[in-house]
């Protein structure tokens, strides 16, 4: 809500008026944020210092020259119009001393002389340096009030100073006979300036927190399975279900460029692969389980810079490895509110070999290259025998991700894991459905290839491919190889700004060779995993998402009824 507010703000010409005559100096400059990273932009100004900034460093158009990223009106008198500017080549903002400087304001009445007088002794006018103030419509006499109250102000300022030899009597009739003619209207503006001050102070003591914003995600779904009658001897279940999911994200900065993320979360979907036993790459990305819509803590991390350009990233819950890794998906991984509908669709399957407790690491070594590296155990907060951070279920990642410009970008990723039951227990994993029941320890090195193209402004190939070898440790020792890979096409901006389609095309995770004694794990059939959807940005908060999953020979067995998965997904944003 903070941001909505001072967005509306920054674009109100009544507010504008107010705020030139809320400042006491005469020249001012806009400090900017300086913060690159992804969390640090979550975490905003208090509302305290967005107050001080309002009123000091975004004086506009008369006190400092408007900032060029702003987007508001100037001015209108018959002495006064006003043309766009722009900023010098170091990007700073350049003072204008003399009005005549100003190539569209015409020197027509005895107020354009006056304030061009003034302006000359006192420099309480700055402009653009190119001779322009930014917008193309006249100024009002409220615009040009505001002008004359600031070198009024600027006066008062040496006056008080006890500068000798600038404030003459001349000076100080001019002004005065300025202050009768526009009297109504700094009247005017000095009341909407004291409303201001009172809706300030009301904000002040209501608002949330000084160092927090809130953030949240609500899905709503109708989904089902259209098509398929079984699947490895289970019949499938054609119910038609309404199911949510909510997250609530609390973040925190203490020092701008650091974020503490605390998400709660409820949900009432389960997946429906819980019913039919084929791989869980094929549920839906939002069905996280039916807790009764129980509120839990969900993702709990802190991230915070060393120098420049490292980045650490604490899991204490919930951790994935997208939270310190370019998935090198756009417009496709969006965490199951936007973007694919699927574990499968979101990323390379690869990446659910880790999540949980743990840390990562990001290193930008420039601006198109990338390390990432982390380390996730499933059993990090279990002091129980085999369990811990170090004893239990773990993955670790390296990934080099390449983005050498907006157009392309290319990601390799390995990753060794450790599963103590290997999927069992509820993780998507990266195998199939004969592997998670399987029910032993796993020792697992994968790796990945992704890669992103963009051939326009509309049209973006994604694909990756994974490499998994699985060893058993004990019982039936021996290894398997499992492959996956995924092509997907992404249409941003289709039919309408904000909005996007998908189409993604794969192999779900197949063992395609095993060991002697595990000879009966690999899979003869091949099942394709295909995708399409069409999110619908219907405004800036809410979006509709219908799309359908179309499985063949699910779980790589022919013998198994292709699945076809319906849904229509609504998210909420705020």
């Amino acid at each position: 809500m903070t941001n909505i507010f001072w967005s509306s703000v920054f674009l109100s010409p009544i507010v504008l008026a107010t705020t030139l005559l809320g400042s006491t100096t005469a020249i001012a400059t806009e400090a900017q944020p300086d913060s690159d990273s992804e969390f640090s932009r979550a975490a905003t100004l208090s509302l305290p210092t967005q107050l001080t900034h309002l009123k000091t460093a975004a004086t506009p158009i008369l006190l400092a020259g408007f900032p060029a990223n702003r987007s508001i009106a100037p001015f209108s008198a018959a002495s006064l119009s006003a043309t766009s500017g722009e900023k010098d080549n170091q990007g700073t903002m350049g003072q204008v001393t003399s009005v005549s400087q100003l190539s569209d304001v015409q020197p027509t009445d005895w107020a354009f002389q006056a304030l061009q007088s003034l302006v000359e002794r006192y420099g309480c006018i700055a402009g653009y340096p190119d001779g322009t103030f930014k917008g193309n419509r006249a100024l009002t006499r409220y615009e040009f009030a505001a002008g004359v109250n600031a070198c009024l102000d600027r006066v008062n300022e040496l006056i008080a100073a006890g500068t000798t030899g600038l404030a003459t009597k001349e000076d100080l009739a001019t002004l005065k006979k300025l202050q009768e003619e526009f009297a109504a209207e700094l009247a005017t503006l000095r009341g909407r300036v004291d409303a201001l001050e009172v809706r300030t102070t009301e904000l002040e003591k209501n608002q949330f927190s000084t160092t927090t914003t809130l953030n949240a995600e609500v899905i709503f779904a109708v989904a089902g399975v259209a098509s398929g009658d079984t699947v490895n001897g289970n019949e499938v279940e054609k119910n038609t279900v309404l199911g949510d999911r909510v997250r609530l994200n609390f973040d925190t900065s203490f020092t701008g460029k650091d974020l503490l993320r605390t998400r709660l979360q409820a949900s009432n979907l389960d997946p429906f692969s819980a019913d039919a036993t084929f791989t869980p790459q094929g549920d839906l990305r939002f069905a996280a389980g039916n807790d009764g819509n129980d509120i839990s803590l969900d993702a709990l991390l802190y991230q915070f810079p060393i120098g420049e350009k490292a980045t650490v990233i604490l899991e204490a819950n919930a951790g994935a490895a997208d939270d310190f890794t370019n998935t090198v998906n756009p417009f496709l991984d969006g965490d199951g509110g936007s973007g694919a509908l699927t574990h499968f669709g979101s990323r390379n399957s690869i990446y659910y070999l880790l999540d949980g407790i743990g840390v990562g690491f990001k290193y930008q070594f420039s601006k198109s290259l990338e390390l990432s590296l982390g380390y996730l155990t499933d059993d990090g907060n279990d002091p129980s025998t085999k369990k811990g951070l170090f004893n239990g279920s773990y993955g670790a990642i390296a990934q080099l991700t390449f983005t050498p410009g907006e157009q392309f970008a290319v990601g390799l990723t390995y990753i060794h894991s450790y599963k103590t039951d290997f999927l069992t227990n509820g993780s998507v994993g990266s195998n199939n459905a004969n592997l998670s029941n399987l029910g032993l320890p796993f020792d697992n090195d994968a790796f990945g290839l992704e890669a992103s193209f963009r051939i326009s402004p509309k049209i973006v190939v994604n694909g990756s491919v994974g490499y998994t070898r699985a060893s058993v440790l004990t019982g039936l020792e021996g290894d398997v190889d499992i492959w996956n890979y995924s092509v997907g096409l992404a249409f941003p901006d289709l039919f309408k700004k904000g909005s996007v389609g998908g189409i993604i095309v794969g192999m779900e995770p197949k063992v395609t060779n095993a060991s002697s004694q595990l000879n009966f794990l690999e899979d003869d059939d091949t099942a394709l995993h295909i995708e399409g959807f069409y999110q619908y940005q219907l405004t800036d908060n809410i979006a509709i998402t219908p799309g359908l999953i179309w499985i063949t020979a699910p779980d790589h067995n022919n013998n198994n009824d292709d699945l076809v998965i319906g849904t229509i997904r609504t998210t909420f944003t705020f």
